[in-house]
């Protein structure tokens, strides 16, 4: 079978996953217009100022729209934020004193957070020069949290509780909301005043709530993944009970600053308009994850999430098995872009990652995994994770492409 005849087999087959999608984008998007509604968001908010940032309307709407869409106390949503990684970094070194503990649940962080950790790189100004504790569970053989070793997981000195919503760079399930207000209320049992703090990146709007909707205490993520509705040109943001939000943002500026400044540049309008398109990119990207584990599926290739499961993040990895396959589908993917099409990936370092990363990111914001693009560190099994996609239709086209490339898995 050609790839023109299978991806229109895929696309037939999925037609009433589509169909799914587009209802809970719905629900997504009357939750932001709501939002909107209640907080009389109008032209006045696209002004905005500079300098210190003091008085920005805009910036202080635009907070109180993000903390009712999460069903938050409050948000601060910064460009000041240089990352999604920066993001959650204010959020610890907001909340860890030394001494304290930080558990991760879901298995090792993300390649960034290493250095932010300190158990990796040379510990320069990470959570363990301060003296912060770092302790983590072992995802189960399945890949899965283990309850059992949850429950009992809490100490005394476990200020803190990180979930990683996302599967990031492990070939592991990404969590659902369900399972994060479970793990919440484990930890909640254990020790009401340990803070559970939720990396929320790739997962804003896959579900109907988000993790502070559901006992979440703090969560953070970046503009530039599926909040900034593929048009944000940089940012993060962090949300949940104000006097955690506020320590984060004492973070990001300094005390007695705080969440009070930060000039947004003039950048007011797409911050709105983004968070506003961002559900229906969210569906556009689910939809384009469906279709690449249906097509590498039928392929012989391992793929994770699985064909025609609901999906918990806008991420898609696929085993490709070598290094020369895993070139060669992001330069499938980086010929296929609207932006620098003519580029050719190749290996190399990236700040904050511990191997070679190999990276198709034809985006019309550099870095932006809310657009189309596909990468992956260049180490065994060499997987490639696909995420983002402005509509399911330019992945598709991208994906032709690709299935050339590398062929059936034998």
């Amino acid at each position: 079978m050609n790839s023109n005849n299978l991806l229109q087999k895929a696309e037939k087959e999925l037609l009433p996953i589509f169909s799914g999608i587009d209802t809970q984008v719905k629900q997504n998007v009357r939750k932001v217009l709501q939002a909107f509604n209640y907080h009389r968001v109008g032209v006045r908010h696209f002004a905005s100022v500079s300098g210190y940032g003091h008085d920005d309307l805009g910036r202080e709407a635009l907070d109180r729209v993000f903390a009712q869409v999460m069903g938050a106390e409050a948000a601060a949503v910064r460009i000041q934020f240089v990352s999604g990684t920066h993001a959650i970094a204010c959020a610890l070194f907001g909340v860890l004193r030394p001494g304290d503990e930080m558990l991760a649940v879901a298995g090792s962080p993300y390649d960034t957070l290493e250095e932010v950790i300190g158990i990796r790189g040379n510990s320069q100004c990470s959570l363990a020069e301060f003296n912060i504790l770092y302790r983590q569970l072992s995802l189960t053989k399945e890949g899965t949290i283990n309850w059992s070793a949850l429950s009992t997981a809490v100490r005394d000195n476990t200020r803190l509780v990180l979930i990683q919503r996302s599967c990031g760079y492990s070939w592991r399930q990404s969590l659902s909301i369900a399972e994060i207000e479970k793990i919440v209320s484990i930890v909640k049992q254990q020790n009401p005043h340990t803070v559970c703090f939720v990396d929320n990146c790739y997962g804003e709007f896959i579900e109907d709530r988000e993790p502070t909707a559901i006992g979440a205490d703090l969560i953070a993520g970046s503009l530039i993944k599926n909040p900034g509705g593929t048009i944000v040109a940089t940012g993060g943001y962090v949300a949940g009970k104000a006097e955690l939000v506020e320590a984060a943002a004492c973070r990001l500026t300094a005390p007695g600053i705080g969440s009070s400044g930060g000039a947004t540049l003039d950048q007011n309008r797409l911050l709105f308009q983004g968070f506003f398109l961002a559900p229906q990119m969210v569906g556009e990207a689910v939809k384009g994850s469906h279709l690449i584990a249906y097509v590498f599926d039928k392929l012989g290739y391992r793929v994770n999430p699985l064909p025609l499961v609901p999906r918990r993040d806008v991420i898609q990895a696929i085993e490709l098995g070598s290094p020369d396959k895993l070139i060669s589908f992001c330069r499938a993917i980086q010929q296929h872009s609207a932006i620098d099409s003519y580029l050719d990936p190749v290996p190399a370092d990236m700040p904050g990652y511990e191997s070679q990363l190999v990276m198709a990111g034809g985006t019309f914001i550099d870095g932006s995994t809310s657009e189309f693009s596909a990468d992956g560190p260049l180490r065994e099994p060499y997987i490639v994770f696909c995420q983002g996609g402005t509509h399911w239709t330019h992945i598709a086209i991208a994906l032709e492409a690709a299935i050339e490339a590398v062929g059936v898995n034998k």
